[in-house]
Formats: structure tokens, sequence, C-alpha cells
């Protein structure tokens, strides 16, 4: 891996907008003295460099050796403050934060009657902002100004205060635990994906129970009904309830349309909402509430008070370029979504630094689906090729998986037997590694293994007797996950009646609505 990967001060400096950097130079430069400083030589010297090389610094003479690791901390934590400082890096949280200090400042004076009353403001702002953390430790600080300013409404303020911590307290608390839960949840489906088997299924709905609060949900403020629904959510996902994954998803993102102030002050949730909620009618096969729910997405992101930080670009860009593709998954129109691909794969480069690994490869993941759905076998197995040929990449297992079976299923398709058998050991090897080697994909295998021995004229039978196999899965609570990933039953559909992938999952698709 490349240094410039690696350090943090130039990925900072690379990072920044031009309105950044202007704002920066006329921070540092507002005293005299910083016009040459080390730190500003520096900084213009990452500026204009198109990779980090350390060896470069140092031969510019802007700093020596010894001082090179003190410099690049102090130009960090100077680019840090001066964002900081940046109009649009500020809302509600930094204003009750500042004030939060101020108040703290005016206090260490023995300014205590003009310290409460900063505090009595930041306090109100807080809560209706539903930053109750920021709120408990507003009041801690109150109870100790409060303790040192003797007043004869005393007793009445204490009793207000210790009500106000004690409601605020319990309200984190629960928080924190719906919060864990949810990041827990999260954490198992990230790795394992979906719920296997019946002790997989047991052992993360006990999880879930012992683990959720006992709540009124006529009791909760806004962000504990906020992780109260993405812990239903993550276990709906676990447990593959798509119908309940929908439920929360939509109380999830109602949420922020019935407080439309959250939206802009927690935009991250906002679209997080939204993409599992689009993810749901996606599983659920609904394309009309489907297209209904990404429109709308698109107009609330597309406004203007919408954030447009990096952060929130790019999820902006993952999200709806994910579910743009998933539109054609659903009703079986793979050629039309193939004209997104070089549009995505272009976007992709300008959002690398903020993307990880694992949702590039989900992206190549969709691209080679569209291409199998479409009949390009070839430039599936390409886009296949990335995912497998990535040692490295930390990603969910189900989706490593499911990845090495469709190359197996392309390469068959696109009639590059020569080489079939050395790819369905690995492809086995692999699986059994993973632990992941089930029903369905044992008869994949298993199939693709025969073919070899099995005479043309009688190659229809077999497609024929492993969709038999394959129908009793389609609905089993474990199994069924295979065909969220690869739709092997109208693959074989397709193969039997001599139709298009295409062809035949729209044939299903409007037989729904019928």
């Amino acid at each position: 891996m490349t240094k410039d990967q690696k350090d943090n001060l130039f990925l900072l400096v690379k990072s920044l907008t031009k309105s950044e950097k202007r704002q920066f130079k006329l921070y540092v430069g507002r005293l005299g003295v910083n016009q040459d400083s080390k730190f500003l030589n520096l900084f213009n010297l990452l500026d204009k460099a198109q990779s980090y090389n350390e060896a470069v610094i140092l031969k510019s003479g802007v700093v020596k050796k010894q001082q090179l690791a003190n410099v690049k901390a102090h130009l960090y934590k100077q680019i840090l403050i001066s964002l900081k400082l940046n109009p649009s890096h500020q809302n509600i949280r930094s204003q009750i934060r500042e004030q939060l200090d101020f108040a703290s400042i005016l206090y260490h004076k023995g300014l205590y009657k003009q310290s409460l009353k900063i505090l009595d403001k930041a306090k109100e702002l807080a809560i209706v902002n539903e930053e109750k953390n920021l709120a408990y430790e507003i009041v801690e600080l109150e109870k100790v100004i409060e303790s040192q300013y003797i007043t004869r409404s005393i007793s009445s303020r204490a009793d207000e205060l210790t009500v106000q911590a004690k409601s605020l307290s319990e309200a984190n608390v629960i928080t924190s635990k719906l919060s864990n839960l949810s990041l827990q949840l999260y954490s198992i489906i990230l790795k394992t994906g979906y719920v296997k088997n019946e002790e997989e299924s047991q052992a993360v709905t006990t999880y879930f129970e012992d683990r959720l609060p006992k709540v009124k949900r006529a009791d909760l403020g806004f962000r504990e009904k906020l992780w109260l629904y993405k812990a239903y959510l993550w276990y709906s996902f676990l447990m593959q309830d798509f119908l309940n994954c929908y439920k929360y998803a939509l109380k999830w993102v109602d949420l922020f349309y019935e407080n439309p102030n959250m939206i802009s002050l927690n935009p991250v949730f906002f679209l997080k909402g939204n993409n599992y909620l689009l993810e749901s009618l996606y599983f659920i096969k609904n394309k009309p509430k489907f297209i209904k729910k990404l429109d709308e997405f698109y107009e609330v992101v597309n406004q203007k008070h919408f954030p447009k930080d990096e952060n929130v670009s790019s999820l902006v860009f993952l999200y709806g370029n994910f579910h743009k593709i998933n539109q054609f998954f659903i009703d079986g129109s793979f050629e039309e979504g193939l004209t997104l691909i070089p549009q995505i794969e272009t976007e992709l480069i300008k959002f690398s630094s903020k993307i990880d690994e694992h949702h590039k490869m989900v992206f190549y993941y969709k691209f080679a689906s569209l291409h199998f759905g479409a009949g390009n076998n070839k430039e599936c197995i390409f886009y296949l090729d990335k995912i497998i040929s990535n040692k490295s990449l930390s990603m969910r297992e189900d989706l490593l998986c499911f990845s090495r079976v469709l190359n197996l299923v392309a390469h068959y398709e696109a009639g590059l037997d020569y080489h079939l058998e050395a790819l369905l050991r690995s492809t086995y090897k692999f699986l059994i590694k993973m632990n992941d080697l089930h029903e369905v994909q044992k008869e994949m295998i298993k199939f693709i293994r025969g073919l070899q021995d099995v005479y043309p004229q009688d190659i229809k039978k077999e497609f024929i007797k492993l969709l038999e196999v394959l129908k009793q899965y389609e609905g089993h609570p474990f199994e069924r996950r295979a065909f969220l990933y690869l739709d092997v039953i109208s693959w074989l559909e397709s193969k039997i009646d001599n139709k298009p992938v295409g062809q035949v999952v729209k044939d299903k698709y409007l037989k729904m609505y019928e």
C-alpha cells in the first residue's frame, strides 16, 4: 500500500475544499508571525503534492527531519481548529458545546450568575433538539455551580435539578442499551449475514430478547425511538423477516418526517433509514412503493437546506446508486440497468477515499449480477474477479460465498469449462472453510459437476430435475437467503423455457400485479 494512503495529515489536507483552504490561510495569517511559519510552508507543500513523500518534504527544506513529527502534529491541530470555526461545520450540537465551554469559563472566574444564565439557555436548546447527553452534562454543571452560588431559592432549585438529572439519566440509559443492542446486531449481520439455521436463529432471538429494555413507546423521545426501531430492524434483517424490516424502516423514516428539524441535525441517520426502507421494499418486490420512496429520498437530499458535507455526499452517492441499480432487479430489466455502470464507476473514483472497500465490492457484485441477468457472462466474471482476487478484503461472508457461486454459474454459461473442475474444487473448499455450505449451494455444485458427464440432448432434463429440488427451498426460512443473492430459480426456468433470465423475472413480476 502506498504511503500517501497511510498519512492522516496528507489525507486531511487533500479533503479540504477551496473555501476551507482559503479560510485556513486567513486563520493562520491573522498574526503576521505565522506568514513564514514551518507548518504553513508544510501545508502549501502538501497542498500541491500528488502523493505523500517524506523524502521530498525533507529535501524541500521547509522543515528538518527531527522537527517533522511536531510540525505535522501542529499543522493537523491548526487545520481542525480552522474547520471548527468554519460556518459550514457549525450545527446545534457545536453551538451547545460552545455555550457549555463559555459557561465553564465564567464559572471558573467566579461569575456564577452569568454562567447559570448561559447554561439554562443551552439546556433548553439541548432538550428541544434531543441532545440529552449534553443536557445531562449541563445539569451536572448547574448542580456544581448552585452548590456554591447560594440563593433563597436553593431548596426548590435543588429539587428541580435533581428531577431533571434523574429523568435525563434514565433516558440516556435506555438510549445506551438500545444503541448497544443495535450495534451488536449490526455487527453480526456484517460478519455473517442472515441466520443460517435454527440454532443461529434461536441464539439471535435469545440475544435480542435478553438485551431489549422494557419500555413504553409513548414515554420515549425521538432518540430513544430511533434506536428502538434500529434494533428491531436489524433483528428482522437477521431473521429474513422482510415485512417487519419494512415496518420498522418506515417507522424510522417517518420519525424524521414527524420531526423535520432532526433531518439537518442527524442527516446520516436519515439517509441510513431511507437506505433500509428501500432495501426492504426491494426484498418484498414492491416496485411502485420503491420508486415512490426513492423519489422522495432524492427530493429531500436535493433541497438547499440539506447538509452537503463530504460524509453526507458520499452516503447519498452510495445509497442512491445502490437502489438505482436495485430497481432493475425487481422486474428483471437488467439491460436498462447496464447504462448506470459507467457513470457509477466514474463517480466511484471521485468518492474512493470516502467509501470503504466492502461497499466498493458490493457495487461490483451488483454490476456482475446486472451483466449476468443481461446474459453478459464474461463481463459478469470480470467484476466477480475483483471481489474474489481481493485477498485482504473484510466483508460479509455470505457475499463472498455467493460471489464464488455466481462465478461458477457464469463460467458454465460462458462456455469456459476448460478449468471448470478446478473452479468447482476451489469454490467447494472456500464454502466449507466459511462454514457456508448449505443445501442450495451443495445442489448447485453437484449439478454443475455432473453436467460434464451428461449428453447434450439430456441437459434440459437435468435442469428440470434441479429446479424440482431447489423449489422446495424457495420458501425455507434459512435456505431462501441463497435466492436473495442469486436468483437460481429464474436462471433454471430460463434454461428450461429457452428464454432470457430478464424475461423470466419480468413475467414473474407482472404476475404479482395481475
